[in-house]
């Protein structure tokens, strides 16, 4: 799937259509908006007949959450590998931090920040946006769990709670650093929990520290 943000080709060949078209989607969404995301504007983005949209996806609406899923599917293959070698509080903020970056960087979260406007004017986009968001949140309660796993945070730490508000904190950051158009003040953040992080694992046994093993 091509970055958001980059002006897909004028020809359909290559690429199934309909991954085609939600390329184009995604492109109009970062470059217009939700409100400049018609299906006109979408087939000149991907230089493709209009008809198109509504023959393969019906509405544009139902286009732009196809996108939104595609967008999804894509982070998730391309975190996957990284988060499942984080074992430690410090490496998850590292790779979160990285993660943040790179989404910024590719447009990523401002699909799904247009798409959330847009659901103030179409209510019924709110629980399909929902149902892409949820399995980030079992991603992160996944990595969550395996970081604490074995150590005595496990015990204490409500790992669901935990992982939603790291989801609800990353997106707020991302929208924040969208409006302002700056990374300095998340920067210092990052740098603020990651000393957090080193502070709680100087209390904890070494054996006990997530990531550490037993000698």
């Amino acid at each position: 799937m091509a970055k958001p943000g980059a002006r897909s080709g004028s020809r359909l060949d290559g690429r199934s259509t309909r991954e085609k078209i939600t390329e184009a989607a995604v492109d109009t969404l970062c470059a217009e908006g939700f409100a400049g995301a018609s299906a006109r504007s979408i087939a000149a983005k991907g230089g493709f007949n209009q008809a198109l949209v509504f023959y393969h996806f019906g509405s544009v609406n139902d286009l732009l959450i196809a996108a939104l899923a595609d967008v999804g599917r894509t982070r998730m293959e391309e975190y996957s590998a990284a988060l499942q070698k984080v074992d430690s509080i410090g490496a998850l903020l590292v790779s979160a931090r990285s993660i943040f970056n790179e989404d910024l960087d590719r447009g990523y979260v401002k699909v799904l920040s247009e798409l959330i406007s847009g659901a103030s004017t179409f209510p019924e986009l709110g629980p399909r946006i929902w149902n892409e968001i949820r399995p980030w949140l079992g991603f992160t309660e996944a990595a969550v769990q395996r970081v604490v796993a074995g150590s005595p945070l496990e015990a204490v730490v409500p790992v669901s709670d935990v992982a939603f508000g790291i989801v609800a904190l990353y997106l707020g950051l991302e929208l924040l650093s969208q409006l302002n158009g700056e990374r300095g003040a998340v920067e210092s953040l990052f740098g603020a929990l990651e000393r957090f992080a080193g502070l709680i694992a100087s209390f904890l046994p070494a054996t006990d520290r997530p990531g550490d093993s037993a000698l």
